[in-house]
């Protein structure tokens, strides 16, 4: 088996039969990018709500991570393939059922899986702020929402960087269960050539072209990250910054 991973002929087979793994790419790639902003946004709202005081928002928050966390991705993905066609019929009040494209099963499955542990880590970082922050920005006339937006998120996301890239890489490795709908993805096209062809070749090809998403992604955080860090350069405003003296 090991000899046939370096066969010419083989690799040249795989190299000709490109255009389905760059089509699951491709459609990997948008999956990500729809279920990243949905988990980030979601995520966001959801961290939010269990810091504030209100019980019943930190319920919603609590029972939604609880219920996500624990029931397995792949659980998930099957219950959204076979029964959400019959829920969106009853909703809609339509005469069949309304068919999932594979693409919003994806992307509504890694997005609503995914906010569940991005609430997490924002419910981290929001603690994580000195709680003074928030009485200050109140005491300076903004109302809870605007301190959230203006003061106390961005100094969460300067803390939550690391944590939340290991989020957004999982994301992209969990779009290969919709290999398992015969979604289209990556993976999917992979387990075709697999299966036509019977060579290795098809698995490294989509490791390779995985690697290809989550490299940059974990280059770009940790230049983000390097960057918070740091320290911010002085403003020179006339007529308050000093001027540095002039050499005689």
């Amino acid at each position: 088996m090991l000899e046939g991973l370096f066969d010419p002929r083989r690799w040249e087979i795989t190299l000709s039969s490109m255009d389905g793994f760059w089509n699951g790419f491709a459609f990997t790639l948008q999956v990500v990018i729809a279920g990243l902003a949905l988990s980030l946004v979601l995520g966001t709202i959801l961290g939010v709500f269990s810091t504030t005081r209100s019980r019943v928002l930190r319920a919603i928050s609590r029972v939604y991570v609880e219920f996500f966390q624990n029931t397995p991705l792949p659980v998930q993905v099957f219950f959204y393939y076979m029964a959400g066609p019959r829920v969106l019929q009853a909703v809609l009040g339509a005469a069949s059922p309304v068919r999932l494209s594979a693409f919003a099963i994806g992307a509504l499955g890694v997005g609503l899986y995914h906010a569940a542990y991005i609430s997490e880590v924002i419910r981290t970082g929001i603690e994580s702020v000195p709680r003074g922050q928030m009485e200050a920005a109140q005491s300076q006339g903004f109302t809870r929402a605007q301190s959230y937006a203006y003061v106390i998120l961005p100094q969460t996301f300067k803390v939550i960087l690391p944590p939340l890239c290991n989020q957004a890489l999982n994301l992209v490795k969990n779009t290969s269960v919709l290999a398992l709908i015969a979604g289209g993805d990556l993976m999917y096209n992979a387990d075709n050539f697999v299966s036509t062809y019977g060579y290795l070749q098809g698995y490294i090809m989509a490791c390779v072209l995985y690697f290809v998403i989550c490299f940059p992604l974990a280059l770009l955080v940790q230049w983000l990250e390097k960057r918070s860090k740091e320290r911010p350069r002085a403003k020179n405003i006339p007529g308050i910054t000093p001027e540095p003296a002039k050499e005689a």
